[in-house]
């Protein structure tokens, strides 16, 4: 038999005995692992303090919107396919957001001159007349899209202006962040 000296005695008799520690304490020898939570709630802040509002300009008027703001307003869905897979979309009509700025609801005669440009944060810019956007005059939907397929928008922006009855998704503008209301001369 092996002689023991203090130090290994009471080695033994450590680790032999039960361990009395706590539940939510780490058992001896094992750390628990770094809580990271606020590192977490200042990602989110970072994210959230660089993510720009989309700023609408009609003339010497203009508003603001985030996607939390848009959130409690009326929203339509829209059915699309990304040249991959059907996905259902939820926003509100961009009319209704350009009416609140003074733009005609029900367009005639000059206001059939008034276009917009919609701008996204990668400096994407399409062109929309307002014959386009008015349910009045045109079938098709177009929609500041907060969610897809029951689910926030984020990976390009939070705000997506969508149209549907075109072929191709090509004039969608994935984060976008501005949108001026002109008029042609």
């Amino acid at each position: 038999m092996p002689i023991m000296g203090k130090h290994t005695l009471l080695l033994s008799i450590l680790l032999a005995a039960p361990l009395g520690y706590a539940q939510s304490d780490p058992p001896i020898g094992h750390p628990q692992p770094p809580d990271t939570s606020l590192t977490h709630i200042q990602a989110d802040l970072g994210r959230d303090s660089t993510i720009i509002p989309l700023k609408i300009t009609y003339g010497k008027k203009s508003a603001e919107w985030t996607a939390p703001k848009l959130a409690p307003l009326p929203h339509e869905t829209l059915q699309a396919t990304d040249g991959h897979s059907q996905e259902t979309y939820s926003g509100v009509p961009l009319m209704a957001l350009l009416v609140e700025l003074g733009v005609p609801q029900k367009l005639k005669g000059k206001d059939l001159r008034l276009y917009l440009i919609a701008e996204g944060r990668d400096g994407n810019k399409v062109v929309y007349s307002l014959g386009e956007v008015s349910p009045d005059l045109h079938d098709g939907s177009v929609l500041l899209a907060d969610s897809v397929d029951g689910k926030p928008l984020s990976d390009d922006g939070p705000i997506e202006l969508i149209c549907s009855g075109e072929r191709h998704p090509v004039r969608w503008v994935r984060g976008v962040t501005s949108i001026r209301v002109q008029a042609a001369d």
